[in-house]
């Protein structure tokens, strides 16, 4: 089994910054891609950011310039650097990881609890 265990959750004004971390344990061989993902009261979960293990880096239009995704694959930990935040930024944010947790083994996609992210206006 793989936990995921955000932190950095908060309530922000408009215009202020905020840190996400998530930290990847447990039975992990190989984690192919790390990302955020979000989800705002009556919505549908949403990709926020997303970084592979080779580096490449997806966004959301939506935060695209505001967001910065960083990972260390080493540690097994991901980033999301969230500058100029707006009130439709405020959501549960999630930390997925696409993990194969033995060699040979399949792929698997593993969720975090989330951490919350209010921004004021």
């Amino acid at each position: 089994q793989v936990q995921l265990v955000e932190s950095g959750g908060d309530l922000v004004q408009t215009g202020g910054s905020l840190r996400l971390s998530c930290a990847a344990s447990g039975s992990i061989f190989f984690i192919a891609a790390m990302g955020w993902y979000r989800q705002a009261p009556g919505k549908q979960r949403e990709l926020v950011a997303t970084i592979r293990n080779n580096g490449n880096t997806n966004y959301a239009d939506s935060v695209k310039g505001r967001f910065t995704i960083s990972g260390d694959f080493a540690k097994n930990t991901v980033y999301l650097q969230m500058n100029s935040l707006k009130p439709e930024d405020t959501a549960v944010y999630y930390c997925n990881a696409a993990v194969r947790p033995q060699v040979g083994a399949m792929e698997y996609d593993f969720w975090g609890q989330g951490t919350q992210v209010t921004v004021s206006s």
